[in-house]
């Protein structure tokens, strides 16, 4: 059963539907004994990285979480999700993530022929033997929406880059934590098999 946070930050239920629809059961939730039992946990999230935190907080989440990743049940997180992964974001100044994984979220630099946020399709550079990407073509083409960025500080936990006004961290593994910049939920049949493979995983 994968457990899908529940904190008020959106997109739970396109998260749901991408997993039932590839035969996965799924839960939308804030209970700890059901997201703690659960065999994989997806951490959503559409929206502002301090108000983020802020609701973790108030549902007594945080350290739910942390358990989750010390138990060593495979954690993705999604967009803002995974951006709260991190230790703090230029969004949000003086607010501290998780800092389950270490690096910072900036904002995209500005550029007079790309919008801000970044909305679309980008090809990803994906890193051999990356989890995630398993049975994918070298540059899958998925689908972002964000104006800020992570810049991990380990390069050896970035599983994926894309370029769009700079080089950005698209996706991480380490050990039983995986993220996502973009919307696999939104992808597409990459992104669905994005999804097979974090719920096949170990």
């Amino acid at each position: 059963m994968i457990a899908i946070i529940d904190y008020d930050a959106g997109n739970l239920k396109s998260v749901e539907k991408a997993f039932l629809h590839i035969g996965e059961e799924a839960i939308i939730t804030r209970n700890q004994d059901e997201i703690l039992s659960a065999d994989k946990v997806i951490l959503p999230g559409v929206g502002a990285f301090g108000d983020a935190m802020h609701k973790l907080h108030s549902y007594h989440l945080v350290d739910t979480i942390k358990k989750v990743v010390d138990n060593g049940t495979p954690l993705l997180g999604i967009c803002l999700g995974l951006q709260l992964l991190f230790e703090s974001s230029e969004e949000s100044v003086g607010v501290k993530g998780l800092s389950i994984l270490e690096g910072e979220i900036v904002k995209i630099p500005e550029n007079n022929e790309l919008k801000i946020p970044h909305i679309g399709w980008n090809s990803l550079e994906v890193r051999e033997g990356a989890k995630l990407f398993q049975g994918l073509p070298q540059n899958p083409y998925v689908y972002f929406v964000h104006s800020y960025y992570l810049k991990a500080k380990n390069e050896n936990e970035v599983a994926a880059t894309t370029d769009y006004s700079t080089v950005i961290h698209a996706s991480v593994e380490k050990d039983n934590i995986y993220g996502c910049q973009f919307h696999p939920e939104k992808s597409g049949d990459v992104g669905l098999q994005i999804l097979r493979n974090f719920a096949k995983l170990a």
